[in-house]
C-alpha cells in the first residue's frame, strides 16, 4: 500500500530540509535545503564535526566570511551527492538589507560551487525577501544564478518576486501559523483553524492561485511545517520542504492523501493583478503585521546563528576543541 509520502511525490516535489544527510538518504528527496540554524546544529553533531575541523584546517588565513562560505558548500557538495536535484545554500542574514553585498556574496558562493566541480544549475542562492534581497536576486537572476527568495510571509513578496523573475519562493507556512496562533491567545480554536483553514495554508494557496492564474514560472515551495496535516492541506505546490521527522510521519501513514492544489482549477477565478514598485511594497509590507513581525524575526534569528558559526569557527582556528565549544 502506498504511504502518503510516496502519494506526495506524484504531484509534489519532495524536498528535505536538514543538514543531516542520513536523514536524506532515508526519505530519498528531490532537492534539499539547508539555512544558518540547520547547519549550526549539524556542525555540533559528532558525524558532522569533521567538516567544520577541515574546513578550518585547510584554510588557515582566510577570514571568518569565506571559511563559512566554504562550510556550507561543503555541506552543499555532500548534499548533492545524495540528492539527484539541487541545494540550496544561503547568503548571511546579516546582509538582508544590503543589496550589492548580497550580489557580491552569491557570486563568491557560485564560484566556491564551481571550483568543487558543481555547476551552478545544481545551487539555488537562498536570499530574504526584503526589498533589497529580491533587488539582489532579480540581478543574478539576471546572470543566469538561480535564486530562492525566503522568509516569504505575503502575497506582496511574492509579487516583488515575481516580478524580479526569481527561479523560486519558499513561503513559511508554519511560521504564519506560529504568529496568528501567539496573537489569539486563548481564543485560538486549533480545530477551526486546520488544514485549508490554517493561515499559513491560506497565505501559499493564495500565492498558488495567483501565480498560476497569470502563468508565473516562479516556483513555489511550501516551508516551514508544524504538522503534516499542514503538507496534506498543500499536496500539489509545486514543491514542499519537510523536516525529517515529519518525512518519516508521512512515510508511516497510509492514510489516502488527495491533490488538493491544481493549475488547472487555480485559473478558473483570476484575482486582481498586482503591479509591485518599491513603495508599494513597504507600504504593503508595513500594513501587514504578521508579514513584518515575523521576516524582521527570521532575519534577527538567521543572522544570531550567523554569528554563533563565526564565533565557533574562530575559536576552532584559535585551537580550542569543536566539541568544547
Amino acid at each position: 500500500m502506498t504511504n502518503q509520502l510516496e502519494a506526495l511525490r506524484q504531484f509534489t516535489t519532495v524536498v528535505a530540509d536538514t543538514g543531516d544527510f542520513e536523514a536524506m538518504k532515508a526519505h530519498r528527496p528531490t532537492d534539499a535545503t539547508t539555512n544558518p540554524s540547520l547547519i549550526l546544529k549539524a556542525v555540533q553533531k559528532d558525524a558532522y564535526r569533521p567538516l567544520l575541523e577541515r574546513t578550518v584546517a585547510d584554510h588557515p588565513g582566510a577570514p571568518v566570511q569565506e571559511l563559512v562560505d566554504r562550510l556550507l558548500v561543503a555541506f552543499g557538495r555532500e548534499i548533492l551527492q545524495i540528492v539527484p536535484g539541487r541545494v540550496s545554500t544561503e547568503v548571511d542574514a546579516r546582509l538582508s538589507f544590503d543589496t550589492q553585498a548580497t550580489i557580491i556574496r552569491a557570486r563568491q558562493i557560485i564560484e566556491l560551487y564551481r571550483l568543487a566541480g558543481i555547476s551552478r544549475d545544481r545551487v539555488l542562492i537562498k536570499i530574504a525577501s526584503t526589498w533589497e534581497g529580491i533587488q539582489a536576486a532579480k540581478a543574478l537572476q539576471a546572470e543566469g544564478i538561480a535564486c530562492n527568495l525566503t522568509l516569504l510571509f505575503s502575497l506582496t513578496q511574492a509579487v516583488a518576486c515575481a516580478q524580479a523573475k526569481v527561479q523560486l519562493i519558499s513561503p513559511f507556512v508554519g511560521r504564519i501559523y506560529d504568529w496568528y496562533k501567539k496573537s489569539a491567545g486563548p481564543d485560538w480554536d486549533e480545530v477551526a483553524n486546520a488544514g485549508a483553514n490554517d493561515p499559513g495554508v491560506k497565505s501559499v494557496r493564495n500565492i498558488y492561485r495567483y501565480y498560476k492564474a497569470y502563468g508565473i514560472p516562479t516556483e513555489i515551495m511550501g516551508a516551514s511545517f508544524r504538522n503534516i496535516d499542514q503538507i496534506r492541506a498543500l499536496a500539489g505546490c509545486d514543491l514542499l520542504t519537510i523536516s525529517p521527522d515529519l518525512l518519516a510521519e508521512l512515510a508511516q501513514s497510509t492514510e489516502p492523501l488527495t491533490r488538493q492544489l491544481d493549475p488547472v482549477k487555480a485559473v478558473q477565478n483570476p484575482p486582481e493583478q498586482i503591479q509591485m514598485d518599491e513603495v508599494k511594497f513597504r507600504t504593503s509590507l508595513n500594513m501587514d503585521a504578521m508579514a513584518s513581525d515575523k521576516l524582521a524575526e527570521g532575519i534577527r534569528i538567521f543572522a544570531a546563528d550567523a554569528a554563533k558559526l563565526d564565533a565557533l569557527i574562530e575559536q576552532l582556528r584559535a585551537g580550542v576543541p569543536a566539541n568544547t565549544v
